[in-house]
């Protein structure tokens, strides 16, 4: 569900605000790599493997690989302008990340091209020190480049890069460098992210440091990792910054996911290795085990059908066991009210209010596996359902549901998030993972259930089936949504590779907390209904 978040802090002093868009449109506009590992191809990259769909403008042919930079060939001034029209003319852009430029005329293009089509999120990642040390740009161009800082909404420099910017020495502890980014953030009323990577010592801290702020809006301090394949970190940051920024609408968010994609991508840089010299970091490292996982699947020979008819997969078996609980819920009085649109609009309303509670509980039991996932990309895939339980949180339901409202939860509310809650903490992470997967499948499935039906009535009724008129076509689509299938197909993956290895006890300690969650999920949906008929003092109604 699309909406406009208001401003930050920071946000406000620029006037901006960002809409949340799930498939963010996402230009970089920055120098080529031809190993892909910085430049243009990571930027590309992270926005694919993160959401965005990645477009680029090119600001220079650089020849270089993993040992070096051998020749930088600009893009003539009037070739990039062309670019950037081009893209503006026919696409709008959500996010632009801006890297190496090298001149004051490419800079001045640029800053002409942002003052006349300037997206919701600007990310600027100032290329103005080489590796090794050197400055790559004239006076001329530094200054420029401080000017560009204007129409930027936040700014990546490394801890050398700062140091220009400032025309101050290089940092060299961490209460220095917090000082330096807040010199910055208010001299050009821009959000600066502090990235201490070039600090000595075990700790590698970043900051997001937003203007009239005294303190940090994000500080996160992690071990260094232990390689020497960083080659295009920056770049990838940056990226990920402006892709995540773009689809939540909310800069801390987007910092603590990028940095955490990005240490991810460190951990497993060594896997790739590309080149002699300091390699790339793996920007697709939270994939691996989940298409490790599709390509098992996929060699099977059996069909779906056949998979159902031999209990192959453990999460079909589940499914089939748990057949008359559909069936119940499709007799209940909740979902058939949902898809004639004839469920009263209080019970509804009493449903999201619960529904918010509930989610709320169901981001902390997901964020608590993401926590204690045994793989990288399983925490990878937990963690983004818990900031997508959030994500929902501020859309779906405070939209609907009075936000000054004093709500309280029910006996039923209570009895669902305490079992997720102590299920996905103390006891065995497999156990954890099967309790939570009905909320994903069984909501995935009444969605497009429901989807269907009323697509079909449309039709019936000479519309074009594309939605509209249903009273309650916003929590059709949320649960229709493919993005939204697919996750559960994920979540249902990890539960079939679990219950591969598991010993039996864990196996029936798994059946048993999917069972639970179905019968509690059931109860959820018609516990309002049941109240509504006692406020209304009836007692007709289908039976639950």
């Amino acid at each position: 569900m699309k909406h406009t978040v208001e401003a930050d802090r920071a946000g406000e002093d620029q006037g901006r605000a960002i809409e949340p868009r799930r498939t963010p449109r996402v230009l970089s506009i920055a120098g080529t790599d031809p190993t892909g590992g910085a430049g243009q191809h990571a930027d590309l990259k992270t926005v694919a493997v993160l959401g965005g769909y990645g477009m680029s403008a090119i600001t220079a042919i650089v020849v270089q690989n993993t040992q070096g930079v051998e020749a930088v060939h600009p893009v003539p001034v009037s070739v990039l302008s062309e670019q950037l029209e081009a893209v503006s003319r026919d696409v709008t852009v959500d996010a632009v990340k801006i890297g190496m430029l090298g001149s004051v005329p490419v800079i001045e293009a640029v800053s002409q091209w942002l003052g006349d089509h300037r997206p919701p999120v600007v990310v600027l990642d100032p290329v103005m020190v080489a590796t090794a040390g050197g400055r790559l740009l004239d006076d001329d161009a530094e200054d420029a480049i401080r000017k560009l800082l204007e129409l930027a909404d936040l700014v990546t420099p490394n801890l050398p890069e700062l140091a220009v910017l400032l025309g101050e020495e290089v940092a060299a502890d961490w209460a220095t460098a917090l000082d330096q980014g807040h010199r910055l953030a208010e001299a050009h009323r821009v959000r600066v992210l502090v990235k201490g990577g070039h600090l000595p010592g075990e700790d590698t801290p970043d900051a997001l440091i937003e203007p009239g702020r005294p303190e940090p809006a994000v500080e996160v301090h992690a071990p260094r990792v232990e390689t020497r394949n960083t080659h295009g970190t920056g770049c990838s940051l940056s990226s990920a910054v402006a892709v995540l920024a773009a689809r939540t609408g909310e800069w801390p968010a987007a910092v603590r996911a990028g940095r955490q994609w990005l240490r991810g991508a460190l951990l497993a840089a060594d896997r790739l290795e590309v080149g002699h010299g300091n390699g790339p970091v793996h920007h697709g490292h939270h994939l691996d085990d989940l298409l490790e996982q599709a390509v098992a699947e996929w060699s099977r020979p059996e069909t779906e059908d056949e998979a159902e008819d031999t209990g192959t997969s453990f999460t079909r078996q589940l499914w089939n066991e748990s057949g008359d609980l559909r069936e119940r819920i499709r007799g209940g009085s909740f979902v058939p009210g949902l898809a004639d649109g004839s469920l009263p609009r209080e019970v509804f309303l009493d449903y999201l209010a619960q529904d918010l509670i509930y989610l709320q509980d169901y981001s902390r039991a997901l964020a608590q596996l993401a926590v204690r996932a045994p793989r990288e990309s399983w925490r990878a895939l937990f963690a983004a359902g818990s900031a997508g339980c959030a994500e929902e949180t501020a859309t779906l339901h405070k939209t609907l549901v009075e936000a000054d409202a004093p709500v309280q939860s029910t006996e039923v509310t209570d009895e669902y998030t305490d079992f997720l809650l102590a299920t996905t903490q103390s006891r065995d992470w497999a156990v954890g993972v099967a309790a939570v997967l009905p909320c994903y499948w069984l909501y995935a499935w009444i969605g497009t259930e429901l989807d269907r039906q009323r697509r079909a009535a449309q039709v019936q009724d000479g519309h074009d089936g594309s939605g509209g008129a249903h009273p309650y076509a916003a929590w059709l689509d949320s649960y229709s949504d493919p993005a939204f299938a697919e996750a559960g197909e994920r979540v249902r993956a990890v539960v079939d590779d679990l219950a591969r290895t598991a010993d039996p006890a864990t196996v029936d300690h798994m059946r048993r907390a999917f069972h639970r969650a179905c019968e509690l999920e059931f109860r959820f949906f018609e516990d309002p209904c049941l109240r509504g008929r006692a406020r209304n003092g009836s007692g007709d109604g289908r039976e639950t």
